[in-house]
């Protein structure tokens, strides 16, 4: 058995990263270790981010610990949200908030525009000694034009990953979502990394 703290407060994240990882991995969450305040993200890049959290997590734990962070580049607005995916309508806004401006915000430059887009993960690993080491991981897709399905967490309703027949992350089953998914490509390197 592996135990590892997840920087994560997001069920859905815990639930997803426990699948990927499997059974011999088994994970916490920093409320279970008293860590209740938010893990401050100001780095500008999501390797910079992920980094941040981890190193957070294991000053006040000492634990084994990792961290990730995510982003939704949009290639016509810039790479935007990026860093800022999940505060994209604002700092204490939903995710439908989030997605809401995403699509206003793309139907603003037209219907002829590109949707092309690409989720990417970055994940950290701190050891017990003090040295970390990143996992990158990326899924390339597009973005629908309105909301789709009811799996999934964040912007899965709108984010429709290549080879799917145009379903979004939201109308594909956990198992599909996490063979392709960013987060998943990222976890399994850590695992693999482990594993050695």
């Amino acid at each position: 058995m592996i135990r590892l703290l997840f920087a994560t407060g997001n069920k859905g994240k815990l639930r997803e990263a426990a699948e990927i990882l499997g059974p011999e991995y088994v994970l916490s969450t920093p409320a279970e270790f008293g860590v209740t305040e938010e893990i401050p993200e100001t780095g500008e890049t999501l390797k910079e981010n992920s980094i941040q959290k981890a190193q957070y997590l294991f000053e006040r734990t000492g634990m084994s610990c990792f961290a990730d962070d995510t982003g939704l580049e949009v290639d016509c607005l810039g790479g935007a949200p990026g860093v800022y995916t999940a505060r994209y309508a604002g700092e204490h806004c939903s995710f439908d908030d989030n997605m809401a401006k995403l699509l206003r915000e793309m139907a603003a430059l037209g219907p002829d525009v590109p949707r092309t887009a690409r989720f990417r993960s970055v994940v950290t690993l701190m050891l017990p000694c003090g040295d970390y080491y990143c996992f990158e991981g990326c899924v390339e897709g597009k973005i629908a034009t309105q909301r789709s399905g009811c799996q999934g967490f964040g912007y899965d309703p709108v984010f429709i990953p290549d080879g799917f027949g145009g379903k979004t992350f939201a109308e594909i089953s956990e198992e599909e979502k996490n063979a392709v998914s960013h987060r998943g490509k990222a976890l399994r390197a850590m695992a693999a990394f482990l594993a050695q």
